[in-house]
């Protein structure tokens, strides 16, 4: 059986490359950089090299990209930090983000009395820029906006040019979960003047356990991980040196790749929308997932119209990997927050969300054996309601 992997939002194989860079730091770049000598000096370079690519392609300075193990804990030092050393009071969000995010934010209100504010999405999943201007007006406190560019479950993409000039003018801080659309998109922090932002290296092919933080340096943001100097104090511990090559490798050949990769995804992304209509009648697609203005071009969601908790378990027993919401919800008994807000309970009670996510080498092919597996699984539903009616 061929299998299919279609959750590139929860993570990305690697690609060959990368893993033959790694293979070869590991090999031959195993020194600790902190080490002065030339085995500790050759590790050293790698990093830089890396750091210096990064910060040259989102336009800011090396001493602004702070290598992390992921985007959860870029995420949680920029949160914490942020109210432990840089003062702030109060945080502005929504019910959209990320559980890192979210569980970070409220572990701040709970065990330091932050003051939260959330600002609740449209139908459309869409945050209300107006709201978010009334509430910066509204308090003198520090504040920090901490909202992601692009939704990991129905893929909405935010105006963060636009929310951080909002931040700016009104003294706030902003800080922007960006680990689905970094080496996805175009990025330039010297336009875009947010002041933290975050990467997973394992959304675009890169490994595991490597991402970065970007720290806006006028911010004086300090480490919460303490211990040594690495990281420019910000994040202390023996560099993943061959993870951080990993990362470079895989931000390289996105980057170079970036305008065939789009294209290819945004394909696969409008033939999925065009088959699943076509065959699966009376589905429909959650937030703006289905669209191609506002909206990042690796994901869609789609709400079945049937009610299949399984729908997941059994198209893996037919070789394809797809999931009912994000990777760190999946476990979960009930809907996730993100459905919670894009869904009426009619929907939730008589629908089944399936996140569907391509990479680069997502082909139509794998689309079409997709939509045949829903289609087999769906007359099966129908099958049994007209059983349990005749009972």
């Amino acid at each position: 059986m061929n299998k299919i992997y279609l959750d590139n939002a929860a993570t990305t194989p690697l690609s060959e490359e990368v893993i033959d860079a790694m293979v070869n730091t590991m090999k031959m770049s195993f020194g600790n950089p902190s080490s002065t000598h030339s085995f500790g000096q050759e590790a050293k370079i790698c990093i830089e090299n890396v750091r210096r690519e990064i910060a040259d392609c989102l336009h800011v300075t090396p001493a602004e990209i702070i290598f992390t193990s992921c985007g959860t804990e870029s995420n949680n030092m920029i949160i914490k930090s942020s109210v432990e050393h840089l003062g702030v009071e109060r945080i502005i969000s929504s019910p959209l983000e990320h559980k890192c995010v979210s569980e970070c934010i409220l572990d701040m209100k709970s065990r330091r009395g932050v003051e939260v504010n959330y600002i609740r999405p449209n139908e459309k999943g869409d945050i209300d820029l107006h709201k978010l201007e009334e509430l910066l007006k509204a308090s003198d406190k520090k504040t920090l906006v901490s909202l992601m560019h692009a939704n990991n479950e129905i893929g909405n993409l935010l105006d963060i040019k636009k929310v951080a000039e909002l931040c700016k003018a009104n003294n706030a801080l902003f800080h922007s979960d960006t680990v689905q659309t970094m080496a996805h998109m175009n990025l330039d922090f010297s336009d875009i003047q947010v002041d933290f932002a975050s990467c997973s290296a394992h959304k675009f092919h890169g490994p595991k356990g490597i991402g970065f933080a970007f720290i806006r340096k006028a911010t004086g943001l300090k480490g919460i991980i303490t211990g040594g100097p690495q990281e420019r104090s910000l994040r202390a511990g023996t560099e993943n040196v061959a993870g951080i090559v990993g990362l470079g490798k895989a931000w390289e050949l996105s980057l170079k790749n970036m305008v065939q990769y789009t294209q290819h995804m945004q394909e696969i992304k409008d033939y999925a929308v065009e088959r699943l209509s076509a065959e699966i009648s009376g589905i429909k697609f959650n937030g703006r997932s289905a669209e191609k203005e506002n909206s990042l071009y690796t994901v869609l969601n789609a709400l079945l119209p049937f009610k299949n908790p399984l729908i997941g378990l059994q198209l893996d027993m037919k070789g394809i990997a797809i999931s009912q919401g994000s990777a760190c919800s999946s476990g979960a008994s009930k809907p996730s927050m993100v459905m919670m807000m894009v869904l009426s309970e009619d929907e939730m009670d008589n629908g089944t969300p399936l996140r569907i996510s391509f990479s680069h080498m997502t082909t139509k092919e794998e689309i079409d054996a997709l939509v045949l597996a829903l289609k087999e699984i769906s007359k099966d539903v129908a099958i049994e309601k007209t059983n349990l009616e005749h009972r």
